[in-house]
């Protein structure tokens, strides 16, 4: 049983070391992560400061972490279609521009979610 926590314990601080690198690679490359993280403090502090419910504010919260997410997941496919070829093709296009996409969308919900806390 000691064995089994002591190598989840590891695989847990791998995959935490892991992900602050690959936060740290985007950061530094990816000026729309470090934009969107900009809008994500604004929109939390916002959160805090307005009279939310607990709902709301997790529902804010929530979807600016997806936010964050979507961009790191977009740069990712970008990273991979670039290191594949740098020819232009169609289904490279393609495979960014539904990264893109996706990233628009999850910044379409934050403002929905939004404008239905403010105006609800």
């Amino acid at each position: 049983m000691f064995r089994f926590l002591r190598n989840e314990g590891r695989r847990f601080a791998n995959n935490v070391i892991w992900s602050i690198a690959g936060w740290r690679a985007a950061w530094a490359t990816e000026k729309t992560l470090r934009q969107w993280t900009i809008v994500n403090v604004l929109s939390a502090t916002l959160a805090f400061v307005l009279d939310l419910t607990a709902g709301e504010r997790a529902l804010i919260l929530a979807l600016g972490l997806l936010l964050l997410a979507a961009e790191l997941l977009n740069t990712a496919i970008e990273e991979v279609v670039d290191y594949v070829s740098s020819a232009e093709h169609p289904r490279a296009k393609k495979a960014k521009d539904c990264g893109s996409a996706g990233v628009a969308l999850t910044a379409l919900a934050g403002g929905v979610a939004w404008a239905v806390v403010l105006i609800g």
